[in-house]
């Protein structure tokens, strides 16, 4: 496994999942350089604590992959002086809105008709799959502004496991971060202080059971097959790493240089 530097992550109170991607080794033998590259949950639950940390972090920008429906349920991120927002929904709403209705108010009888037999797993496969192939402008447009001028960037979605894993693994390709490297990150999202707060408006008596958790957890889980549906999705459309970076989000040999000096040691 590879050996990541020694984690120095402050304990926030409201952020989920926060962590600076510091230390990550390169195929060539270079590092991500820390206080570059952030990656959390959402902000809209960030104390006064927590927003005097952030805005130590002397942020350009925070990338928000919410969608409008994310933004209802969980708030707005907290505003951090001097800190560009930019909202850059990698679902859409209407997508799965009912689906997401029943992850939060069905009963025990519909999570079991909708998530059991491997059938959530199976979606946030499809989910991650969708996403490489139909994102590919929003992720042109992150990586190409990050080869400008918005680092030291943090990346968040309401859990910062998916949307948010799927957008820094993207990044961690192109300045040529070692995939096992990149996959033991994506996985740290399962620690218990990481994960998303589950929000359950169902009142049952089931409504948290055991059984409904254990239905739910592929929908909240960091999973290796699913950052390995990602992969094989951008091998199978495109044939290469390389080719999906300058033929699918248009990097050029150039961008990927300047991001790597923008982000690498």
């Amino acid at each position: 496994m590879t050996q990541q530097v020694p984690s120095t992550e402050p304990e926030l109170a409201g952020v989920r999942n926060f962590r600076d991607l510091g230390g990550l080794p390169t195929v060539d033998g270079r590092r991500v350089r820390a206080g570059r590259l952030f990656r959390s949950g959402h902000l809209a639950h960030a104390t006064e604590a927590d927003a005097g940390f952030l805005s130590s972090l002397g942020l350009h920008t925070i990338f928000d992959f919410r969608n409008a429906a994310d933004q209802k349920l969980e708030g707005q991120d907290v505003a951090l002086p001097g800190v560009r927002n930019v909202n850059l929904p990698l679902t859409d709403p209407a997508d799965g809105a009912e689906f997401w209705k029943l992850v939060r108010e069905g009963d025990i009888s519909q999570l079991r008709t909708l998530l059991s037999d491997g059938k959530a797993a199976n979606r946030m496969i499809a989910s991650y799959r969708t996403i490489i192939k139909e994102r590919t402008a929003e992720h042109s447009r992150i990586l190409h502004a990050m080869a400008e001028d918005s680092v030291p960037a943090l990346m968040h979605c309401a859990a910062g496991k998916d949307r948010a894993g799927l957008s820094i693994a993207v990044t961690l390709l192109a300045v040529g971060v070692e995939r096992p490297a990149i996959e033991e990150d994506y996985l740290q999202s399962n620690a218990a202080h990481r994960r998303y707060k589950v929000h359950r408006s169902s009142t049952s008596a089931d409504a948290m059971s055991p059984e409904v958790m254990e239905l739910l957890s592929p929908l909240f889980d960091a999973r290796a097959e699913y950052l390995s549906a990602a992969f094989t999705t951008i091998e199978e459309t495109w044939g290469t790493v390389d080719r999906y970076l300058e033929e699918g989000l248009k990097i050029t040999p150039a961008v990927r240089e300047r991001l790597r000096a923008n982000l690498l040691d």
